[in-house]
């Protein structure tokens, strides 16, 4: 039940990065029983292509630890992780990470690749897929549906005004 609550608060971070026009996608960062971190996509609004929900969550964590290692500590993230924030994950030392909605196209932890396996990581993180996927999938799925309506009016305004 634990894993359900934490993702339920990644989720919640998911809706704040979909009202903000970039992909839902949102995590946090739990040590001891207590939220260190949190974040959710920003690329867009920040300028920025690492500003992943999980870069995001690790950067907050890392400062309010005061330290760039986050043993023991467990990763919440509504969608499976990419190449960079799987290796920030490696590097940062999170023990576990609990993912929601597979990620088909770039996603690194069963989908394209099984990243945490690879024989040449100093770092194992321990991985729980699955838990709440289906919120979050429908999640990533309302949004996309809807920017490709909002893309279809624009296009049909274009065409009007010519």
């Amino acid at each position: 039940m634990t894993d359900e609550k934490w993702m339920a608060r990644a989720i919640e971070l998911a809706a704040e990065a979909g009202h903000k026009s970039e992909i839902p996608v949102g995590a946090i960062v739990v040590l001891n029983g207590e939220i260190i971190g949190e974040g959710y996509n920003a690329p867009i609004s920040l300028c920025d292509p690492t500003a992943h929900a999980e870069i995001q969550a690790i950067r907050m964590a890392c400062q309010n630890t005061h330290n760039y290692r986050l043993p023991g500590a467990t990763l919440y993230v509504t969608l499976e992780p990419c190449s960079m924030c799987a290796g920030a994950m490696v590097h940062s030392r999170i023990e576990r990470v609990v993912y929601g909605a597979t990620e088909p196209k770039s996603g690194v932890v069963e989908s394209q690749a099984r990243f945490f396996d690879a024989p040449f990581l100093n770092h194992k993180v321990d991985v729980v897929s699955g838990v709440l996927a289906e919120i979050a999938s429908v999640q990533l799925t309302q949004f996309f549906q809807y920017r490709r309506e909002q893309k279809k009016k624009l296009k049909e305004q274009a065409k009007k005004s010519i």
